[in-house]
């Protein structure tokens, strides 16, 4: 029987409910769960993928025209059917039906079928505040044959966003054709998207006997039972930046770790300090606080059905931070947050919201405001280049908000050293050395993503030395951090990678799996003993899987590729660098290496012919046109 771990301990076999539940839809749901249904079917979740035909769309389709950097469309409504007739650059016009609906607000946007069962999301999308419509990214230049363009493989549907906005989503993409035969229960996030596939629950309900590996009303998960890391990690398989390993919806209590790659704070996603930079959906931020870490649950301020907050304004903060506190965190001061002596702001005002001083907003998608999860005290006398004060006082700077918190908390404990200060340091490459980040990686005291994020940073700065002193992450109790432990030891020698690595293939989750697979890619065969050999193949077969999971991904070929030429398999090696520049003939770093790879299969000749094809798709490129030296002409 196959067991799966939800989270560090908690064990649920699933075979019997993998083979005999079955998706039902949410409308079987509403009889039984009428105020919770309610609740849900005007929800961000509920309408997160809707038909045209059910009225979710706010759009002005009567006529209307945007004008964008040469390219133009106009929309229209011929007795209901709506459409859009799209001018590119190159003077192209396209009609398009609009297949489907995204969202409700702040945006709305609508996706078109460009090809049988391929769906792509528009760039040009609602505005529902100020009703008018906007493109998304006013400031990149995206002609039609450019990857980044909305018809283009990062803006499709099927592979970037369907399987948060969907239920029982399965991606089915065929490789050999380049096609989709995509399925889902339902579009949007409906019931069974959180607890699961419902047909053993009705039958639970009409006094049938459950099958083995299911709680007490039939589902995988039972939710609301005191299962709060469960929980969280059944919301982070969608509010997180992540790299998913399946194909589509893993089923709801199918642990974090065994279903995503998280991704660590590194450079681009967040700040030096942890806070968000790019679009990362919470889950990350939230890791890092010490609201996670004394047990808080997405569900402890969020309405799970609602999709909205328990209570309006700074109520949802003072449930616990109050003079009146809450049992179930004795850690937490009881005392007055929600006054002027602590926020130092008129009532009433901007600032006198936690969520302004607590939870930096930054705006995606051109108007949606997200919120940082990280909950963190605000730090200023950092000075690593963003805080919450300088957001409203901008004609103030960091040395000033500093000054400011200082005078008010003259006595805080909160201004020891940060990692933030380490990080900025790796990052810049002004580091003195790995000490440091070494601190922080063997610091328990810090939060695990914290740590992976120290481990992920030290990679550059491997060594015998940092290996042997980082030997104790790999047996870490987060998996996180067990992951990105993992590449540490490339520079210990080979006895000691094996004795220290092969542990990791045999880990619980996934992704640790994974990330150890990786590293026995490089150990010789002939350095392994037979049971290690296949364990280390059947890790390795689990990274394959994964990777063949997203084979409409470009970057997946540059992984390919890599793969191909460790096992010195130039063939092998050319064919996915060409399937790179097919899916997108914009990866600069893809074109280089065909080139060179057509030269040692096919000869100088096919080399030149590749050469010019790059050429004429990126023309400046300086590694290509070095290649041109070398060839001639």
């Amino acid at each position: 029987m196959k067991v799966l771990v939800l989270g560090v301990g908690l064990l649920l076999p699933i075979a019997a409910f993998g083979q005999s539940a079955a998706y039902v839809g949410s409308d079987q749901c509403v009889e039984c769960h009428k105020d919770v249904a309610a609740e849900w079917s005007s929800s961000h979740h509920a309408l997160a993928w809707t038909e045209v035909k059910d009225s979710s769309v706010v759009a002005d389709f009567d006529g209307t025209r945007f004008e964008h950097d040469g390219m133009s469309v106009e929309f229209s409504d011929t007795d209901g059917e709506l459409s859009a007739a799209v001018t590119e650059k190159d003077g192209v016009t396209t009609e398009y039906g609009v297949h489907s609906v995204v969202g409700i607000e702040p945006l709305q946007q609508y996706l078109f079928q460009t090809e049988p069962g391929w769906l792509q999301s528009f760039d040009v999308v609602w505005d529902t505040e100020n009703k008018e419509w906007f493109h998304l990214y006013p400031d990149q230049d995206l002609p039609p044959d450019d990857g980044l363009h909305w018809t283009g493989p990062y803006k499709n549907w099927n592979a970037r966003c369907a399987e948060c906005h969907a239920t029982g989503f399965e991606k089915n993409y065929n490789a050999e054709t380049r096609t989709y035969s995509s399925t889902q229960s339902e579009i949007g996030v409906g019931c069974e998207a959180c607890h699961g596939p419902g047909s053993a629950h009705i039958d639970w309900v009409g006094g049938q006997s459950l099958p083995e590996g299911l709680g007490d009303t039939g589902f995988l998960i039972d939710w609301g039972r005191g299962q709060t890391e469960v929980e969280i990690q059944q919301c982070a398989g969608c509010h997180s930046r992540r790299e998913a390993h399946g194909d589509g919806n893993p089923l709801p209590g199918t642990p974090f770790h065994d279903a995503y790659n998280l991704a660590v704070l590194r450079p681009g996603l967040y700040h030096p300090d942890g806070q968000i930079l790019d679009e990362v959906y919470v889950y990350g931020s939230f890791l890092q606080s010490k609201m996670y870490d004394r047990g808080v649950g997405c569900m402890d301020c969020h309405n799970p059905h609602s999709a909205s907050l328990k209570a309006d304004g700074n109520g949802v903060c003072t449930q616990c931070h109050s003079p009146a506190a809450n049992p179930r965190f004795p850690t937490l001061s009881a005392k007055e947050y929600d006054s002027p002596e602590h926020h130092h702001h008129p009532d009433g005002s901007k600032g006198a919201q936690c969520k302004t001083c607590h939870m930096i907003e930054r705006v995606y998608m051109g108007v949606d405001g997200r919120r940082d999860h990280s909950f963190r005290i605000p730090r200023p006398d950092l000075g690593l280049g963003q805080d919450t004060c300088t957001d409203c006082h901008q004609d103030q700077d960091q040395d000033w908000a500093a000054q400011q918190i200082a005078g008010w908390f003259p006595d805080s404990a909160h201004r020891e050293p940060h990692f933030g200060s380490a990080f900025q340091a790796a990052t810049l490459g002004v580091a003195d050395g790995p000490e440091d980040l070494l601190g922080i990686a063997t610091d328990m005291d810090q939060p695990g993503i914290i740590r992976a994020t120290a481990a992920y940073l030290l990679q550059p700065y491997g060594s015998a030395d940092v290996a042997a002193q980082t030997v104790g992450l790999l047996t870490d109790e987060d998996p996180l951090v067990r992951a990105n432990a993992a590449p540490l030891q490339r520079q210990a020698s080979l006895p000691d990678q094996v004795q220290r690595l092969e542990p990791l293939l045999s880990d619980p989750l996934r992704n640790v799996r994974i990330s150890a697979a990786k590293e026995f890619l490089n150990i010789p065969p002939q350095a392994l003993s037979r049971t290690q050999q296949q364990a280390s193949g059947q890790a390795m077969s689990e990274w394959q899987m994964a990777i063949s999971n997203r084979l409409d991904f470009p970057e997946t070929h540059l992984v390919l590729g890599g793969m191909a030429l460790t096992f010195r398999n130039a063939r092998a090696a050319e064919q996915a660098f060409q399937e790179v520049v097919t899916l997108d003939p914009q990866r600069a770093e893809a074109w280089p290496m065909l080139v060179q790879l057509a030269q040692i299969n096919r000869g100088a000749q096919a080399a030149r012919e590749v050469l010019k094809q790059g050429l004429e798709i990126i023309p400046d490129d300086p590694n290509l046109l070095q290649l041109q030296d070398q060839l001639g002409r």
